[in-house]
């Protein structure tokens, strides 16, 4: 495969091998394939030079095997799945059709791109994932204990936790059939396990949280605690790669999305399209974000957002909401707060030449207790 002309490679990726289809001078033609391990992605990439550019869609092993072509290819295109699979809808679909259209599609340099992450935020996505996979787990064996609860009549525990130390003491007093019993014991191992390996990998990155300004930053915004600010960075990655706060929110799923034919507009919802750290699943399940914060949580990147359902009504969520966005106007472009108007040395003036540009209430004026529409929702 030497060659100073440009070429522009297909590969349809699958667990064991990956279909190669080769797009040069406006014809395509089909390479045979190779195996997905580590020789003979190697035995594949040994054959490309600087002219040659290689197209894949983004799946479990993709980045493994961008690490092995980078080195030999001149470009590595990582395609959008979803993106792809609208633009190129065909009737016909086999290995061979993708592979060929992901080659003509980067060679007419019509092929959407993702963006391809560091090593620090690979690793960083990978870790946070581990842990919603954790927090999930051990929900999941929650509620089979309360399954067991429920099927044998037995009534709810007084204690605030099930899972507490009174919870288990009053769990371990209760009349159950044998197996129940067993698999509840059961149960409840596994809990203690999955809580060890929670409380490592939450050691992990909160060493990581300490080493990463941005997620101090974003610790500062009501709701967001180090878990949530960690899978936000992990899903954006680098923030100065969005030029508007839109864009970082149109990114991670969480803008409004508007249907309208032939009426009214039914109301704006998330589009649920963008990375899955850091968005809901569909309705009901949510990923980590949601499970973990609250909702104004995954909402306070969007500029001048309004504030949360259970914000505070003088407006306590939405300042810092409003703060916390990306400033196109910096020159560096990253996610930064304003600094509080309390820090500065003006502040009292400020303060003071407020009061004064009050209008005086007149006299016997009251403020009613609730407007005359009615007491607030």
């Amino acid at each position: 495969m030497d060659g100073t002309q440009r070429r522009c490679i297909g590969l349809d990726v699958h667990r064991d091998f990956a279909q190669v289809a080769i797009c040069q001078a406006g014809q395509v033609v089909q390479a045979g394939t190779f195996a997905t391990t580590p020789e003979g992605v190697r035995e594949f990439a040994a054959g490309l030079g600087p002219a040659d550019e290689v197209a894949l869609e983004a799946t479990g092993n993709t980045w493994a095997i961008v690490t092995v072509l980078a080195s030999r290819a001149g470009r590595v295109v990582v395609a959008n799945p979803g993106k792809t699979r609208a633009i190129a809808e065909a009737k016909v679909k086999t290995d061979k059709v993708d592979a060929a259209i992901l080659a003509q599609l980067l060679a007419a340099d019509y092929l959407p791109a993702v963006w391809q992450p560091d090593a620090a935020i690979g690793a960083l996505r990978r870790q946070v994932l581990r842990r919603a996979h954790i927090v999930r787990q051990r929900t999941r064996l929650k509620n089979q204990v309360h399954a067991i609860l429920h099927r044998n009549l037995v009534p709810r525990c007084p204690a605030a936790d099930l899972f507490g130390i009174k919870g288990r003491a009053w769990l371990a007093a209760q009349q159950l059939p044998p197996d129940e019993r067993a698999a509840a014991d059961a149960l409840l191992r596994q809990l203690d396990f999955h809580a060890q390996e929670l409380a490592l990998i939450d050691a992990d990155l909160g060493q990581v949280a300490l080493a990463r300004p941005e997620v101090l930053r974003l610790m500062t915004i009501p709701g967001v605690d180090a878990t949530v600010a960690l899978s936000i960075v992990a899903a954006a990655g680098d923030f100065t790669r969005f030029r508007s706060p839109d864009r970082l929110v149109s990114y991670l799923g969480l803008n409004p999305r508007v249907r309208q034919s032939g009426g009214p507009a039914r109301q704006p919802r998330p589009d649920h399209q963008g990375r899955p750290g850091a968005r809901p699943r569909h309705a009901g399940r949510s990923r980590l974000v949601r499970i973990e914060g609250p909702r104004s949580a995954a909402r306070v990147l969007s500029a001048g957002a309004g504030p949360p359902r259970h914000a505070d009504r003088c407006g306590g969520h939405r300042p810092q909401a409003r703060r916390a966005v990306l400033a196109p106007d910096h020159q560096a472009r990253g996610l930064r707060l304003r600094p509080a108007l309390a820090g500065r040395p003006q502040a009292a003036q400020a303060r003071a030449a407020r009061r004064a540009a009050r209008r005086p209430r007149p006299q016997g004026h009251r403020r009613p207790l609730f407007p005359q529409s009615g007491p607030r929702r």
